[in-house]
């Protein structure tokens, strides 16, 4: 697809088509957003329908998840006019650090890490990554800013909501653990979710 063309009609997720396949095997992401990214109007769309859903909303900070989740967080927290923390792998910071055990996609154990200094208790968290396919890197995630006191807020009337966004939040038990205790956006439209779900 053209890096330049623009359709006459923008509907939500009209930019997913501009993500390629994976053509090297199994351990590598079945899609690459890139050229989602370098698209001028797909990326400012992206951006737009994955804030939708928190119009109005009172956020302080975008957290993005390292590394994808560094592109789409800090361009959230461009359009937001907000402060970007970087939720890092283990072993990056050289500040004082809080760590968090997790199991990404793919199975294999790692390490997710925060600077302690950077969360206030009460501070409220819109959390950004590309893509929630089983949920663990996410999940490490808001327990990182939870245990620093900060808000990624559960879906409940005393809370003010906040939340989680992505390109994609898959269909999976983690998936649907964190849409059900926490707001959250996505760019996939509902007649495209199955397809995704299914990496076809």
């Amino acid at each position: 697809m053209d890096l330049c063309h623009v359709p006459t009609t923008r509907e939500k997720g009209w930019y997913l088509a501009l993500m390629a396949p994976n053509i090297k095997g199994p351990n590598y992401a079945w899609l690459d957003p890139s050229r989602l990214y370098c698209h001028p109007q797909g990326l400012q769309d992206c951006v737009a329908d994955l804030l939708q859903p928190f119009q109005g909303d009172p956020i302080d900070m975008v957290a993005g998840i390292d590394a994808m989740g560094f592109i789409l967080g800090a361009a959230t927290a461009t359009v937001l006019q907000k402060g970007f923390l970087a939720i890092r792998k283990a072993g990056h910071l050289c500040v004082q650090t809080l760590a968090q055990p997790y199991t990404d996609y793919s199975g294999r154990e790692k390490v997710m890490e925060v600077r302690t200094d950077a969360i206030s208790p009460g501070l409220r968290i819109l959390l950004v990554d590309q893509w929630v396919e089983t949920g663990g890197t996410m999940r490490a995630a808001i327990q990182l800013v939870e245990r620093l006191g900060g808000v990624v807020a559960v879906l409940s009337p005393s809370c003010v909501p906040t939340g989680v966004a992505a390109i994609c939040i898959e269909d999976s038990e983690g998936g649907r653990w964190i849409r059900e205790h926490y707001k959250c956006a996505h760019c996939v439209p509902p007649n495209l979710q199955s397809r995704f779900d299914r990496h076809q």
